[in-house]
Order: structure tokens, then C-alpha cells, then sequence
């Protein structure tokens, strides 16, 4: 999964913004094409420059991302020991870990890949603002499928998880949070999740906490 994450991560860049009419596979098509204008504009191909690039894409993960929803559901059943407090600290440093260890990864790893959408499914009744929309991303000829997860709050699709190959990055990151806070408490994980991205660029696992 780690090979493929900065893709991910790049497709997840779209600013979600859109009227309440579009469905999520349409929500998701138009402003891909944002990021890989930016990705491919010669005037980031200066190092110097990178880091404006950067936070343009970042503006747009930003967007795109529920972050909020993320972490409660990679925190499982140990959100109820976080207090309000604590969850918005939690979720601003994972917001800042995802940042911080794919970003380079996006910039650095983008080769002219192609997104192909194949189908959307929404949900029937009390689940119709749910929608899991499948594509395939398609690098050196290799097809990579990838399936976001979807909610929308408030009029506006926001992804909340993303499969790939069948391995969910919401998963992924609760097997690591639950192994902490088994027997440590929730200021330890942001304590921990705080002192990765301090560490950011010093050859720590990518994403990995422990």
C-alpha cells in the first residue's frame, strides 16, 4: 500500500466545493484535473518552488479530506476516551502526519498517471449519504484499484476512506492507534503522532508511528 499511498493522495486532492447536485463520482472527476495542473506546471520544476507547490496542494487536501472522520474511525472504540479537546488535537496531528509523510511523495513520485472512474454506488435510505466510488489508477500500465469512501455532510461529498488492492488506509492506521492505546492514554498518541512530524525528514517509517 505505501508504494501506491502518495497516488492516493493525489487523487484525494479535489476540492470538494461543488453544488449538491453533482453525485460523488462526478464530484470527484473535474477538480483532479486542479492538482495535475499543478503538478505538471514547468514553473514548479524549480526545487526552490517546491514548497509553494506544496501548499497549493495542501490547500486542496485540505478540502477533500474529512479529517475529523477519519480519526474518530481510526481511533475505534477508544474515541470515548478522548475528551472534545483532545479529539480536535488528535485530529490536527494526523491531519499534519499525512501531510507531512506523502506530500514529497505526490511531488516527487507524480508520472503522468491516468484515472479511470468505473462505477459509483450510493446508498438507499438511511445510508443515502454514503457512496463508495471505484476507479483504477493507471501507472506504466499497471492498473492499481483504488475505491473511496464517502459521506455527505452538510451538501458536500467529503471521502472518509480509501481501499487499495483491497487495503483500507482508515484500517491501516486504527491497528496502529489501538496497539498504543491499549495500554497508554490518548495525550501519549498525540504526544507520539506530534513528535513524528517534528521528526519529518529524519528517515522514520513512512506514516508509521512506532
Amino acid at each position: 500500500m505505501k508504494r501506491y499511498i502518495a497516488l492516493i493522495l493525489m487523487v484525494f486532492c479535489v476540492n470538494l466545493a461543488f453544488a449538491e447536485d453533482k453525485n460523488p463520482m462526478d464530484s470527484l472527476k473535474e477538480p483532479i484535473d486542479r492538482v495535475i495542473d499543478i503538478l505538471k506546471d514547468p514553473k514548479f520544476e524549480d526545487s526552490a518552488k517546491k514548497e509553494k507547490q506544496a501548499e497549493l496542494i495542501w490547500e486542496i487536501i485540505e478540502d477533500v479530506f474529512d479529517f475529523k472522520k477519519i480519526g474518530e474511525l481510526t481511533l475505534g472504540n477508544f474515541r470515548k476516551d478522548f475528551s472534545e479537546e483532545q479529539l480536535d488535537e488528535f485530529t490536527e496531528e494526523f491531519a499534519d502526519l499525512l501531510g507531512n509523510t506523502y506530500l514529497k511523495k505526490i511531488q516527487g513520485e507524480y508520472e503522468n498517471e491516468k484515472v479511470d472512474y468505473l462505477s459509483q454506488k450510493i446508498g438507499s435510505g438511511a445510508n443515502s449519504d454514503k457512496a463508495m466510488v471505484e476507479t483504477v489508477i493507471i501507472r506504466e500500465g499497471v492498473g492499481i484499484p483504488v475505491i473511496y469512501t464517502m459521506w455527505k455532510n452538510k451538501g458536500v461529498w467529503r471521502i472518509y476512506d480509501v481501499k487499495v488492492e483491497g487495503v483500507s488506509l482508515v484500517r491501516n492506521y486504527r491497528n496502529q492507534f489501538q496497539k498504543i492505546l491499549i495500554d497508554k492514554k490518548p495525550d501519549d498518541l498525540i504526544e507520539k503522532i506530534r513528535r513524528k512530524n517534528e521528526n519529518r525528514g529524519k528517515g522514520q517509517g513512512e506514516g508509521e508511528i512506532e
